[in-house]
């Protein structure tokens, strides 16, 4: 079976080619022969690949002629073409340090002694960012950020001043202020060494902001391809507009739905339908109610003769409430604290101090004080969307059995009324019932999303937990679920916490939006208000790092800087955080609230 057909391009020194599609349009695959790395699986059945090394005088190398084991490739690859994948976790070995990994490829390539080699990996970790590149030498994966994770591949692609990058999918998951860094330092390097460089990327913001030249595959095909501005000012093939439609943007109308370029058909049942409904009355009070929660962990620093303890905040005294049939949105970079608060409100940490209400349509509930039965009782009313579909589905489940699990363990219903209800969950969520016997590797990554989902509602639940649902999905999976999610909020009439580092995302589902950063609640207001007038530093420095599907509206990548965005010390006043300054949430109104010194004036703060 062909996974790529005829595919043609060119990219010429210094050119920056973006390869768009969906998963499984054949992006990788051609990326995959570029390197002369295909599976055993796959051959190069016709066609030329063909390569003007400099590093050879400017002979042109037919890659595809090239036995994929041989000497000659294996100068080529990683010496004058590298390639940066898409998950560096898996990408980067376990048990060897950074400067072992990167350094590898220097010693293959070229002649350099062991101290020489080591010099030069350490000057290119502090190239790509590292900010101490001395230790980073000596560091496992494990140890390091998502993002600096990928500034390690980064590095180890460059190393050896490769004449052409390919980057696979190099942002895919990152916050938006490590994908815009990541993003400058790509051009960077990309302008400091005259290198070509092939993006592959679902993410049309970040072509608009980084390409040349653009090609379009679909279905292993090249559909559409030209100059970046022909092809975003007037794209021709229905495919490339249908990705375009399905992009969430900040200037869409407050009833304006994406559109997927294939969307789900999905039939409501019974679920859901036979709750009490909410009065006036049980609406009085927030659905949700966060009060100074804070949670804190410590941190030993053994050694043989005593050590030190340190203490981290990972939520930090953060309040906050959600509304009956609302969607709160919660956003900040990796490691902000936004996970934890969620497993705090579902009852999976417990909190080192405050306290947590849930509105069980009138009846109040201390969420901190349950126990046994009550708290068993409890989990039917919240559920859990997991942000990794394929890592929170059970390999050696049926998605029958998923679906019944959560019904089984709550002790709900009989075999008949089970089965019943899995096929409706199915018809729910878009699927089609007859799949309920197979496992989730069969399904597409969308599809086991919206498995995930089905599982949520399985228990019919008041109060949805969404923790980056939609992170690592194509553009046009990513419009199809949260089309879905926000047709079932409608529907059942759910109330929803949104987590996401995506603020177009975030624009386009949430009603109120709060901002974390380092633990703390930064920011907090109704959606129009945080977007049309963001307040805070931090929230700022979100927005300008959102690549914009408009080129009249390109990424100040002058203005993006390391580490400044999210370190509260070097804010502006009022907003420093010196560890001396008493702080304070303050009320700017309209639902509008900033963390700020305590002593400053709200109104000139707004002002």
């Amino acid at each position: 079976m062909p996974a790529v057909r005829d595919v043609s391009f060119s990219i010429n020194p210094g050119e920056t080619v973006a390869l768009v599609g969906e998963s499984g349009s054949g992006k990788s695959v051609t990326s995959q022969a570029i390197m002369g790395i295909l599976p055993q699986s796959a051959s190069i059945t016709s066609g030329e690949i063909l390569f003007a090394d400099p590093n050879n005088g400017g002979v042109v190398i037919d890659i595809a002629a090239l036995d994929p084991d041989s000497k000659d490739i294996r100068k080529i690859r990683g010496g004058s073409i590298s390639i940066i994948f898409q998950e560096p976790m898996t990408s980067l070995s376990p048990v060897h340090t950074i400067g072992d990994q990167i350094s590898e490829a220097l010693f293959l390539h070229r002649d350099y002694s062991q101290v020489e080699g080591m010099k030069l990996t350490k000057t290119m970790l502090s190239q790509v960012g590292f900010p101490d590149p001395e230790r980073a030498l000596t560091m496992y994966p494990f140890e390091l950020s998502g993002g600096l994770r990928q500034r390690a591949m980064i590095a180890m692609a460059m190393i050896c001043h490769p004449t052409l990058l390919i980057a696979d999918e190099p942002t895919t998951a990152l916050d938006v202020t490590i994908q815009a860094r990541i993003l400058k330092l790509i051009k960077e390097l990309q302008a400091e060494l005259g290198m070509a460089l092939l993006l592959i990327t679902h993410d049309l913001g970040v072509v608009a902001n980084m390409a040349d030249k653009v090609v379009v595959m679909y279905h292993g095909k090249i559909v559409e391809s030209g100059s970046l501005k022909a092809l975003f000012d007037n794209p021709q093939h229905p495919y490339l507009k249908a990705l375009m439609k399905a992009v969430p943007r900040f200037d869409m109308e407050p009833d304006e739905r994406l559109t997927p370029v294939r969307e789900i058909e999905y039939q409501s049942g019974t679920i859901g339908k036979n709750k009490q409904p909410w009065t006036e009355q049980d609406r009085s009070t927030p659905h949700l109610k966060v009060e100074k929660i804070s949670k804190t962990y410590e941190l030993h620093n053994s050694r043989w003769f005593g050590g030190s303890t340190n203490l981290l905040h990972a939520v930090d005294n953060v309040s906050f409430d959600v509304q009956q049939g609302e969607c709160f949105g919660l956003v900040g970079e990796s490691g902000c604290g936004k996970t934890t608060l969620s497993k705090i409100i579902m009852r999976a940490l417990t909190p080192s101090n405050g306290a947590i209400e849930y509105n069980d349509r009138g009846k109040l509930i201390d969420v901190r004080g349950l126990k046994g039965n009550d708290l068993m009782a409890f989990r039917r009313k919240m559920q859990f969307i997991f942000q990794d579909p394929f890592s929170a589905l059970s390999p050696r489940m049926t998605v029958f059995d998923i679906l019944r699990e959560p019904m089984i363990v709550h002790g709900i219903g009989n075999d008949e009324s089970q089965r019943i209800q899995t096929t409706e969950l199915m018809r729910l969520v878009g699927l089609d019932p007859r799949f309920l016997n197979r496992y989730p590797h069969s399904f597409s990554g969308g599809q086991r999303q919206r498995i995930g989902i089905a599982r949520a509602l399985a228990l019919e639940p008041d109060l949805l937990i969404c923790d980056e649902p939609v992170s690592a999905l194509d553009v046009s999976i990513q419009a199809q679920v949260l089309n879905l999610l926000k047709d079932l909020q409608e529907e059942l009439g759910l109330t929803y916490i949104f987590i996401s580092h995506n603020l177009a995302v975030i624009n386009y589902i949430a009603d109120r939006i709060g901002v974390m950063c380092q633990g703390k609640l930064v920011e907090l207001a109704p959606r129009e208000e945080l977007f049309a007038n963001p307040i805070h530093p931090y929230t700022r420095a979100l927005l300008s790092a959102v690549p914009h599907l408009e080129l009249s509206q390109p990424l100040d990548f002058e203005s993006i800087t390391d580490g400044v965005a999210s370190n509260p010390t070097l804010w502006s006043a009022p907003f420093t955080n010196d560890g001396k300054t008493p702080m304070s949430f303050l009320s700017l109104g309209n639902g509008h609230f900033v963390r700020a010194a305590a002593s400053c004036d709200p109104s000139e703060i707004a002002a």
